[in-house]
């Protein structure tokens, strides 16, 4: 996200954590609010219940039957009135408090709400106890929202907003970032568009995100049609022409202006360049001016004597991946001690290191096929296996990408493009990762099994909790309220009992805590 759509994001938050009334965020269309709202559930703590308004083209009654069924509250769909869900919903409320549970109203599009509507989400923050309000209210809408609550009749609920946030459009420099962000996401080249493709679509989009997906969506597209490697000006300016029509037309007066103008003074130039030939000769020299001094020396060049261009400059040849890779030294072997070092695992003094070596380590070896894209999902360090003439196998340790370029490490970062890398790779790797439970079977609560410390030791690695048990094979109930927080988290069956499914998420956000990742740079 951008700075902008954090700090967006930071108000919505502020508005589910603290305090009570209301939070307000605004934005052109397009600027990305609903995207925010979206990116809110995916951070919603634990103890927050959010009931989402997306269609707020609803009368009172129905933003009360609404907000009823988002929160789960239980009513007579064909016979309710006002009275009788606000008596629910306020209910709900207060059992909700008393469990240490908070409630949160967020409701998008919120510039098409009635005035009837705004009153009766108003008095909705009523409903308090003698300390707290009991209902939190997010408004997210257009610009117009901002007119709609400085009106005088709504001055009731405007003093009530605790804080407010306009969403404004990217920066030159943002669209820029988003731009190349978004093509390294898909495994696309980061710089297909031209820097000066970026800024048409700067000027056309003013920063609208939406916009900028859509001119970028049809320039690629553009680009495909006339087999075209990298993205103009002139293909931006087509593609604006079939998405937003006519577009812009405005702006190209001052540039047609500022054209005139530049012709004209390079017209007057040239016309007294010719009418006076002789007027630079006719300039008065003060001889009390003095001139700077020549050097007192100077390398002067013989005819028949010029330098050999060859031998002036030394040029540095650039090395390429596979005169690189091609290095007899590149091993498996290396590759593999090149991998401990980043576990920070100990290294034999012979330097010999296998799979069997690894084990003693507490790590295993993982051998698999994948694509270039699977590489970028497993985000760890592996060794990738070369195939080179002559049945020849080379091994290297994988570690991170950048600018399109995969970061290859052996002795020194070494830095090769992924078309090179792609070129020479076979499609095996080998990962090292923590070594699993041997022989793992169910674990019950109120049993004792042998899996029980390395239980308390995954959760202890994730939540960071230490308990000295007493029993330290019982499964106890403390040891059970920690695995159903941690199947909550996960949204897994509650059920207490550690088995595969289980098992598998606690393996992989343990090991995502302390294995080492790929370096990701700008």
């Amino acid at each position: 996200m951008s700075q902008r759509h954090q700090e967006g994001l930071a108000h919505l938050l502020y508005g589910m954590d603290f305090g009570g009334g209301f939070v307000a965020l605004t934005g052109e269309v397009g600027t990305g609010k609903t995207t925010l709202c979206h990116c809110l559930l995916q951070q919603l703590p634990q103890n927050i219940d959010l009931a989402l308004i997306l269609n707020s083209k609803l009368n009172a009654i129905e933003l009360l039957a609404t907000i009823c069924d988002e929160l789960g509250i239980i009513y007579n769909k064909n016979q309710h009135t006002l009275k009788n869900l606000i008596d629910l919903l306020n209910q709900y409320l207060l059992t909700a408090h008393a469990n240490g549970r908070r409630t949160v109203l967020l409701i998008d599009e919120a510039q098409n709400l009635s005035m009837d509507v705004l009153e009766q989400i108003r008095l909705l923050t009523n409903l308090e106890t003698s300390k707290t309000k009991l209902l939190r209210i997010i408004l997210v809408g257009q610009p117009e929202l901002k007119d709609l609550l400085n009106r005088q009749d709504l001055r009731q609920l405007n003093q009530r907003i605790t804080a407010r946030y306009h969403l404004l459009p990217l920066s030159l420099e943002e669209t820029r970032a988003y731009i190349r962000h978004r093509l390294i996401v898909s495994n696309g080249h980061p710089d297909i568009f031209k820097d000066s493709a970026i800024c048409k679509i700067y000027k056309l989009s003013s920063g609208i995100p939406r916009v900028i997906n859509i001119l970028c969506d049809r320039a690629l597209l553009g680009a495909y049609s006339t087999d075209t490697y990298v993205v103009t000006p002139a293909i931006v300016s087509r593609a604006a022409k079939e998405t937003l029509g006519e577009f812009s037309q405005k702006t190209a007066y001052p540039t047609v202006l500022l054209t005139l103008l530049l012709l004209g003074c390079i017209a007057t130039g040239l016309y007294f360049l010719k009418a006076w030939p002789n007027a630079t000769h006719q300039t008065k020299i003060n001889p009390a001016t003095p001139y700077p001094a020549l050097p007192t020396t100077t390398n002067i060049i013989e005819p028949g004597k010029l330098p050999d261009p060859q031998k002036s400059l030394p040029v540095k040849k650039i090395q390429t991946l596979h005169d690189w890779i091609n290095n007899p030294d590149h091993s498996l072997n290396a590759a593999l001690i090149s991998a401990l070092k980043l576990w920070d695992k100990p290294i034999p003094e012979n330097n010999q290191v296998d799979c069997p070596y690894v084990e003693t380590t507490g790590l295993r070896c993982v051998f698999g096929k994948a694509t270039w894209k699977d590489m970028l999902a497993l985000n760890r360090p592996v060794i990738l296996e070369f195939s080179l003439a002559g049945k020849k196998k080379r091994h290297a340790l994988l570690t991170g990408f950048g600018q399109n370029q995969a970061m290859i490490h052996f002795k020194d970062k070494m830095t090769f493009p992924v078309a090179d890398v792609q070129k020479h790779w076979n499609g095996y790797y080998l990962m090292l990762e923590p070594a699993s439970i041997v022989d793992f079977k169910t674990i019950y609560p109120r049993q004792s099994s042998d899996n029980v410390p390395w239980l308390r030791l995954m959760l202890t690695r994730i939540d960071g909790k230490t308990e000295n048990a007493a029993l330290p094979r019982f499964y106890d109930d403390h040891l059970v309220a920690r695995v159903i927080r941690f199947q909550h988290q996960q949204q897994l069956p509650e059920d207490g009992k550690v088995g595969d499914q289980t098992l598998a998420h606690l393996k992989k956000l343990a090991s995502s805590l302390d294995s080492p990742h790929l370096e990701i740079t700008d």
